[in-house]
């Protein structure tokens, strides 16, 4: 019985010390950090220190905080008080526990940036009234912004970049009187920016950029006298800059691009003249650069590109001592550039493409020594390159194409040897090519093409060991020779040399690794093709047409892996076809027409899907789709069994090569599929945008809006927002792994396709599977849409059409001539032309449909999808959707001449006389006796019955096409183009 009793009282014992411990080792703060951390999910086990230790009776006596010692957790220095939760970059997601938060009552600091913290933002937050910083930024928050936030009083830092709130901005932030930056950009934020945000006593920063706010930006504004850096940009207002900005007389960064503004700059924004950075760009602003930013003296970089400004450069500019980056491209300017801009000490980008300014460019330029990018093309300029543009040796882009600049390229480029691009096609210039290649070590891309050049190729081209890209195409006199070892050179992708007289033999292909393209069509080249040719497994497109080249076809040709596209026309070739092309898995496109090759045409499904086109020319050669061959076929097989016993062993031996084929092909599938697994999402971003990581771009993704009516070449289409505020519209595109390589090659040259008349790409997030294409979000409808408006007269008038024409006539001229190898737009129909909100139109989808032509299942499937079997009508994939773009530009014009009416030439347009159909089309543009206009309306009528013939040989290329047209002038009153 006394045992008993002595055995119950050490019980009791152990429970009292257990419960003792127990409530001195499970502090408050622990215990809320304990709880908030069962609610989250730690998809990196960063919290797995977060674990409460075991004290020995009496240790934590002097009430010690647990977590102190926890990962993202600052206590004070006696360790009696939690004052900083830092769970910044931990990959955590799941929601937040607001009555656990609400129990750290000692914190200044709360940062949960960059994780994917989703639901409603806890309003327990707000019960931390010690904050002074509080960053949610780069989470997935969505809904309203909580009432509540006033109750932080000494709150200093409040960052809520990069989530999905929703309505409006926070009124109540205003009453924080020590609140010195306030970022909310990137969300969906809708309505006004409230005129009390100009009430702010201490703030430095903000940044509203790219949500959904619209109405007019207050003036109010303008109080914020304290203010140092303002983004407010990529939102839809409406109205111009309230000159009131002009007050803030501390600002040193605006940013206001993509705002949906208009009318002219104020003059009032003078006043800033502490501003280093100013950023207006695409918007709507018009009329002149006010003359007096001249005084703005701080000025580093001023960007009011793509806008509608006019006028020239202010003289007063030559006073921005300090300015590097001057940016007035895209816009309406004209006039000639004055010397003191070549003056700027510290000027280091000049960017002036696609205005009206003519004249030469300054003869000073460069003499600063600064200088790095230049651009000025598509412009009036002539005369020569200022010969000491490259003084200072770090020039690096020089981009001049479509002017009219004449002379030669020495002395001014000669020893430039810090050139990494070059564009000076589409000009007049002349002499020969004078620069060594060898002092050339980071040159990568030199377009000459569409010049007066001569004297040959630089011998000494493989010098430049980091060239990729050389395009001397259509000089027509400049003559010598391809150079030795263009071939090995260890990065070069695309050589087009192309109507330029070169004569000689094709030099040998012992090193040709990297090569992808070939142009060397419309030459004097003779000889033979080497057979080492072979080497070129990189090879894509080889283009010899049009020389006069001997001998006969090489083996190794038709064996390269991944070439798609081979020209050999309207040469001097002789023998047979190579077997092996027809068992080609990559060729599309194969034109042998015009030679003295001879025999049968090889069985094979390259072959199948061809036309006559790519053969005639050939008498000596029969089979289909020539006619039939008189001599029997051959007899292929070549594999004839022997008597019964020879017949067993091969049996055998083929059913013992049948197995181990199996056993390697079902390892090499495992390790396939265990490299596929492991590969993780890419990020490749053309130029305009940032360089975001591949997650920065998916997170984005997670929320976005739905586009009602999507493209039928996209999985699906729809918005995001970019964590810089940047609005674009995502494309998913499926693709078959095997098919990945090729078609982000395809992507990448889409991508690097860029005019004024294009819908930007962006850029592209992918991995195995699928990809993203980022685009230019472009909200302004499509001209399906406008033509089918009543009510909207604008879209009916005569000048806004010409205007139209003339812009798709050129972005498509742009793909198809000035793109290498060219683009087709492969969709090109009025949904596909859609407008920004100045009516600027821009081709959407081009590419697309090529791209998807691409993945072997769709391709397939277009083959097969007439069960006649007729498939020579894909006889060749790019070719045949260039000639179809011309024949839906030719409807296309048809559509716009009849408001719609009209939407294939077919039918009642080719049984009417010309006569007839042009009344009925004055009648529908209402032009009267307006003679100028009857003409325009007759030419565009005359391209668009020739873009339209039956026959695809019969139709102009685009290029004709846009100068049968270049008669037309649009006009350029604003007013014809308002919707």
């Amino acid at each position: 019985m006394v045992m008993g009793v002595s055995i119950f009282a050490v019980v009791v014992m152990v429970f009292v010390n257990f419960v003792l411990i127990t409530s001195v080792v499970v502090d408050p703060y622990s215990a809320a950090l304990m709880g908030l951390k069962s609610k989250l999910i730690d998809g990196s086990n960063n919290l797995q220190n977060w674990v409460l230790p075991s004290f020995q009776n009496g240790e934590n006596s002097h009430k010690k905080i647990s977590a102190c010692a926890w990962s993202g957790i600052t206590c004070s220095e006696n360790a009696s008080k939690v004052t900083a939760l830092d769970l910044s970059h931990m990959n955590l997601s799941g929601s937040l526990s607001g009555q656990h938060l609400k129990a750290l009552t000692d914190l200044t600091n709360l940062n949960l940036s960059d994780n994917s913290f989703s639901g409603s933002l806890p309003v327990e937050i707000f019960n931390l009234t010690k904050l002074t910083a509080l960053d949610i930024s780069r989470n997935n928050f969505n809904k309203a912004f909580p009432s509540g936030i006033s109750s932080l009083k000494f709150l200093v830092v409040l960052d809520a970049f990069s989530n999905n709130f929703s309505g409006p901005l926070p009124l109540e932030a205003t009453e924080i009187e020590s609140l010195k930056v306030l970022n909310l950009a990137g969300s969906y934020f809708e309505g006004p920016i409230p005129s009390a945000y100009g009430s702010f006593k201490n703030l430095e920063f903000i940044h509203l950029a790219g949500n959904s706010l619209s109405g007019t930006i207050p003036p109010e504004l303008g109080y914020l006298k304290k203010l140092t850096h303002m983004e407010i940009g990529y939102n839809s207002y409406i109205g111009s800059l309230p000159w009131q900005l002009g007050d803030m007389g501390g600002l040193q960064y605006l940013d206001i691009a993509g705002a949906n503004l208009s009318g002219p700059i104020p003059d009032h924004l003078c006043n800033l003249t502490r501003l280093q950075s100013m950023f207006l760009f695409r918007n709507f602003l018009s009329g002149p650069v006010p003359s007096c930013f001249g005084g703005m003296i701080s000025l580093v970089n001023l960007d009011v590109s793509d806008n509608l400004i006019s006028g020239s450069i202010p003289d007063s500019f030559a006073n921005l001592r300090n300015l590097k980056l001057l940016s007035l491209m895209y816009n309406d300017m004209g006039g000639s550039v004055s010397e003191t801009i070549a003056e700027l000490p510290q000027l280091e980008t000049l960017l002036l493409w696609n205005n009206y300014f003519y004249g030469p460019l300054p003869r000073k330029l460069g003499r600063n020594g600064k200088l790095k990018y230049v651009d000025v093309s598509t412009n009036g300029f002539n005369g020569s390159i200022p010969p000491d543009i490259c003084l200072g040796g770090v020039l690096m882009k020089l981009i001049l194409f479509s002017n009219n600049f004449t002379g030669g390229l020495s002395p001014a480029l000669a020893n430039c040897s810090s050139l990494v691009r070059l564009r000076l096609e589409d000009n007049s210039f002349s002499g020969e090519i004078p620069w060594r290649f060898s002092t050339h070590l980071d040159i990568s891309y030199v377009d000459l093409s569409r010049n007066r050049l001569s004297g040959g190729i630089p011998n000494d081209l493989n010098q430049a060991s980091k060239l990729e890209y050389f395009n001397v195409s259509r000089n027509p006199d400049l003559s010598g020779g391809v150079p030795l070892k263009t071939w090995s050179m260890p990065m070069m992708q695309n050589f087009s040399a192309s109507s330029c007289n070169i004569s000689g033999q094709l030099p040998p292909f012992m090193s040709c690794k990297s090569v992808s393209v070939i142009e060397l069509n419309g030459n004097s080249l003779s000889g033979e093709l080497p057979n080492d040719v072979g080497n070129c497994e990189a090879l894509k497109s080889f283009n010899l047409a049009n020389n006069k080249l001997s001998g006969e076809i090489p083996d190794e040709l038709a064996s390269l892996p991944v070439l798609r596209l081979l020209d050999l026309s309207h040469n001097e070739l002789k023998g047979s076809i190579p077997e092996m092309f027809g068992s080609s898995s990559s060729l599309i496109s194969l034109n042998l027409s015009f030679n003295d090759v001879a025999g049968s045409i090889p069985p094979g499904k390259i072959f199948e899907t061809m036309d006559q086109s790519a053969f005639i020319g050939n008498p000596k050669l029969c089979g289909a789709p020539l006619q039939s061959c008189s001599n029997s076929k051959k007899n292929l097989s070549g594999f004839k069994l022997g008597n019964k016993r020879s017949e067993k062993v091969t049996w055998a031996l083929l059913l013992c090569a049948g197995v181990v084929l199996f056993v390697v092909m079902a390892v090499l599938g495992i390790l396939y599929v265990y490299r596929e697994r492991k590969q993780q999402w890419k990020m490749v971003a053309f130029s305009g945008l940032p360089r975001f990581k591949a997650n920065d771009i998916l997170r984005s993704f997670s929320y976005t809006e739905a586009v009602d009516r999507a493209p039928p070449l996209s999985t699906s289409v729809c918005k995001a927002v970019l964590p810089t505020g940047i609005t674009v519209l995502v494309k998913k595109i499926e693709w078959d792994a095997k098919r990945k390589g090729v078609m982000s090659e395809f992507i990448t040259k889409m991508g690097n396709a860029r005019h004024k008349n294009l819908a930007r790409l962006l850029g592209f997030c992918s991995n195995n599977c699928m990809a993203y294409l980022l685009y230019d979000y472009l909200p302004n409808g499509n001209l399906d849409e406008k033509m089918r408006m009543k009510g909207d007269s604008a879209i009916l008038t005569w000048p806004t059409k010409q205007k139209i024409v003339i812009g798709i006539a050129k972005g498509l001229c742009y793909l198809h001539h000035d793109c290498h190898p060219a683009i087709p737009h492969g969709d090109l129909k009025a949904r596909n032309i859609v407008f920004d909100d100045n009516m600027e139109l821009y081709l959407a989808g081009f590419g697309l449909k090529t791209l998807l032509h691409m993945d072997g299942d769709l391709l397939s499937q277009m083959l097969s999808r007439n069960s006649s079997a007729s498939t020579g009508e894909i006889d060749n994939i790019v070719k045949e959707e260039i000639f179809g773009d011309v024949y839906s530009f030719g409807e296309i014009l048809f559509e716009i001449l009849t408001n719609g009416r009209m939407r294939t030439s077919r039918g009642s347009i080719q049984n009417k006389a010309k006569e007839t159909i042009l009344r009925e089309i004055y009648d529908e543009n209402e032009v009267g006796s307006n003679d100028a206009m009857r003409g325009e309306i007759k030419m565009v009528l005359e391209v668009a019955l020739l873009c339209t013939k039956s026959r695809s040989c019969d139709r102009p290329t685009m290029e004709v096409a846009l100068k049968l047209l270049s008669g037309l002038k649009p006009r350029r009153n604003s007013s014809d183009f308002e919707l």
